[in-house]
């Protein structure tokens, strides 16, 4: 199949949203299986709720998690570009192609122009929300012909046009992901489809652009499910073929509610913030709403095109589970070299104060096995100032744990030896680091658990942690000794 097209058209409303990112992720697998085209149309219809800057944030957003954009709007050297033969991209450019087509289903009788105020439109629903019914418009102007609408409007009167939907009539339709949907006309509502202001509704515009841009499938959030039998029909009315539908569970919070704002991070500036990768922020959100057939969870980006199936889309919300994406995100983690992973952390490192970029050039080696030593406790960039804490903090020893290691009969011992070696040594090498504990267990005569865990919490405050030999090296002479010095005062 050479000819899916898919688009992924958000609002310039603000920041992109964890769920519109997880279905530009499924709209991207879907193309590049199917060797077709992606595309990035810019929904801006309703004005009020513009936001400057959105548009540039949607790109970065996409353009961060790896989804390449191969037609519609896009970004060259920090400027809002739009590229392909089927635009203007942006909706608000396209107000006459929109008026053409409203034009059209008024002279073929599929739509017709309504004058009720708002006032009357808010008491109708009023009445109906009292009378236990579903509030919908009652179609008083369905009857109104054409030449007197026009006059009208000829004398200014204020009007929408609303789309002319047959009564009792069933409207089906096929969704890839949940079969054959049937909804009857009577359960439905006279959509407007051009408002007062000259601009269209996302009905109108959504079927036009589909249309025109070629779009073959529809791979959006379920809360479009009702809407869809009315762009069905205006597929219909103005003579088109229908395209095929996905719709797609919602991403939900822990408590199976949609997630929002109030519960925290939504997103994917936040969790950019977080220091997530993409590479993990995507193999996780592909697996909120769709599974693939064995139990397989880590895909690279090549790995999920080959192994998504449109049919093996949840009916049912998925939950985001930040734990799970911790999981995920920390495979990713360890899979940098640890220059990738200093590189990614500098700017948590210089916000946190500990060093800076002249330090490490000064000495790599130090800020590299530095890396290697947190890598492997790492889920997400954030953490890196508070894991390279044991080098930097002011040094305290309040884990009891540790207490109690200090206090050990085997202490003494370990910490003499240990202390008498570092003052024979000039400074200590990572090689020397490596072989340092050996030689206080030849000293001390004191070996195992009883050797470590006493050095380690004398050195570190804590009982567990990474490799010992580079918490030697890092710390270095000087430092350990004075910290064998303090841990001493914490003896009984």
């Amino acid at each position: 199949m050479d000819n899916v097209r898919v688009r992924f058209a958000p609002s310039p409303t603000g920041y992109l949203h964890i769920g519109g990112l997880r279905t530009a992720v499924y709209n991207y697998l879907y193309a590049r299986q199917k060797g077709g085209k992606f595309l990035l149309r810019i929904e801006d219809t309703d004005r009020t709720r513009f936001v400057e800057g959105a548009i540039e944030n949607l790109i970065r957003s996409l353009n961060w998690a790896g989804l390449e954009i191969d037609e519609g709007v896009m970004m060259k050297d920090g400027v809002v570009t739009e590229e392909g033969d089927r635009g203007p991209y942006i909706q608000s450019k396209r107000l006459d192609i929109y008026k053409k087509y409203v034009d059209q289903l008024l002279e073929s009788g599929h739509a017709y122009y309504c004058f009720c105020t708002k006032e009357r439109l808010d008491n109708l629903r009023e009445g109906q929300k009292i009378k236990g019914q579903v509030p919908r418009y009652d179609g008083l102007c369905r009857s109104i012909s054409m030449e007197e609408a026009k006059e009208r409007i000829a004398k200014g009167e204020e009007y929408v046009v609303r789309l002319k939907l047959p009564h009792d009539e069933d409207i089906s339709f096929m969704d890839e992901a949940r079969g054959k949907i049937t909804i009857n006309t009577n359960e439905m509502d006279d959509q407007v489809l051009m408002k007062s202001d000259g601009f269209p509704t996302y009905h109108m515009a959504v079927v036009v652009d589909d249309h025109l841009m070629g779009i073959t499938h529809i791979i959006r959030g379920e809360e479009w499910l009702p809407s869809t039998p009315k762009h069905v029909y205006l597929y219909q009315a103005l003579g088109w073929d229908v395209p095929t539908y996905i719709h797609l569970p919602g991403v939900l919070n822990k408590d199976h509610k949609k997630l929002s704002k109030r519960q925290g991070d939504v997103s994917v500036e936040d969790f950019k913030g977080h220091g997530y990768l993409p590479e993990g922020l995507v193999n996780y959100l592909a697996l909120v709403g769709w599974s693939p057939e064995d139990n397989q969870e880590i895909f690279s980006m090549d790995e999920l095109i080959q192994a998504f199936d449109t049919k093996r889309i949840a009916r049912t919300g998925g939950v985001f589970d930040v734990k799970k994406l911790d999981w995920i995100n920390s495979h990713y983690m360890k899979e940098l070299s640890a220059d990738e992973l200093l590189d990614m952390a500098m700017p948590y490192i210089e916000e946190a104060g500990l060093f800076t970029k002249a330090d490490v050039e000064k000495n790599p080696e130090r800020y590299r096995v530095l890396m290697e030593t947190i890598q492997d406790g790492l889920d997400r960039l954030e953490q890196v100032p508070e894991e390279c804490g044991f080098l930097f903090d002011e040094y305290e020893v309040t884990e009891d744990d540790a207490l109690e290691q200090i206090n050990s009969e085997t202490a003494p011992a370990v910490l003499e030896g240990l202390e008498e070696i570092l003052k024979g040594m000039d400074s200590i090498s990572l090689e020397e680091a490596g072989k340092l504990m050996k030689q206080v267990q030849k000293a001390s005569g004191v070996k195992g658990k009883n050797l470590y865990m006493p050095a380690r919490a004398a050195m570190t405050g804590n009982v567990h942690g990474p490799d010992l030999s580079n918490i030697i090296y890092l710390l270095g002479k000087d430092e350990i000794l004075k910290r064998i010095e303090k841990a001493k005062s914490y003896r009984k």
